[in-house]
């Protein structure tokens, strides 16, 4: 019987790279965005490719009541939930805490937080009838060292750091596996959103430096949902190699 794997955010960068492998590797897949066009060519293509089961849920995790729909209205066979990829997050904007964007900030924290927190709510339940599953939540080297404007984002993904933590001591008992993977600079849409558009300027983290990929990750993903029964990476922090931490990096 193939796995089931839930991914949000998977119509760019880490969630679509892992939609790919995972499909490439038989996992039937339940895949969320915002962005249904997207959703619906991805599910197309992934399930002609590799002959796997593809679901495609265009939701917005912010929202509660969306969250709640869209798992309650599962086929049952759908709700057999073997692995929850809580990639769905994003920074935007990078200034002083005294000259921030209090709609940036709320769009981080409803996103970064209360949607991972939504999501773990609607799907944990799942998991801990049917006696195991495996939760996979994006941090950042971000949640680890903090930077100067960076706040707000990085007070989102401490709380991702915190909130694994928890739910792993939650979930012992239930033998649901609880992994954060922290990725330090991964050149994605990630820094186009964060500087809102301007193209130009979300180049300049990676210049000098020989980034990560959206594919690095996901075969990290992988790599960790696919040990034995019995082992759980439960924290791992992944950077380029001139890479240290979220404040020092070695740029040619």
């Amino acid at each position: 019987m193939k796995r089931i794997a839930l991914i949000t955010g998977a119509t760019s960068g880490f969630g679509e790279a892992t939609a790919r492998l995972l499909a490439e590797n038989s996992y039937n897949l339940i895949i969320s965005g915002r962005r249904k066009d997207r959703l619906g060519s991805l599910q197309k293509e992934l399930a002609a490719k590799f002959g796997v089961d593809i679901l495609a849920l265009s939701f917005d995790v912010r929202s509660k009541e969306e969250v709640n729909n869209a798992i309650d209205g599962l086929p049952q066979e759908w709700k057999k939930i073997d692995v929850l990829v809580n990639n769905a997050g994003l920074a935007v904007g990078l200034e002083h805490i005294q000259n921030g964007n209090t709609d940036d900030w709320d769009r981080m924290i409803d996103t970064n937080i209360k949607g991972l927190l939504y999501m773990t709510r609607a799907v944990a339940p799942l998991m801990v009838e049917q006696g195991h599953g495996h939760i996979v939540n994006i941090g950042s080297t971000a949640g680890k060292d903090v930077y100067e404007n960076g706040n707000v984002y990085c007070g989102t993904k401490f709380a991702v750091d915190a909130i694994s933590k928890a739910t792993r001591i939650d979930l012992l008992k239930h033998n649901v596996k609880v992994t954060q993977i922290c990725p330090g600079l991964a050149e994605t849409e990630f820094s186009i959103v964060r500087f809102k558009g301007d193209k130009e300027k979300a180049k300049t983290p990676y210049a000098g430096i020989d980034a990560m990929t959206a594919e690095d990750i996901a075969g990290i993903i992988l790599y960790v949902i696919s040990l034995p029964p019995h082992l759980c990476i439960n924290d791992l922090v992944v950077s380029p190699t001139a890479q240290a931490n979220a404040i020092y990096t070695y740029k040619k």
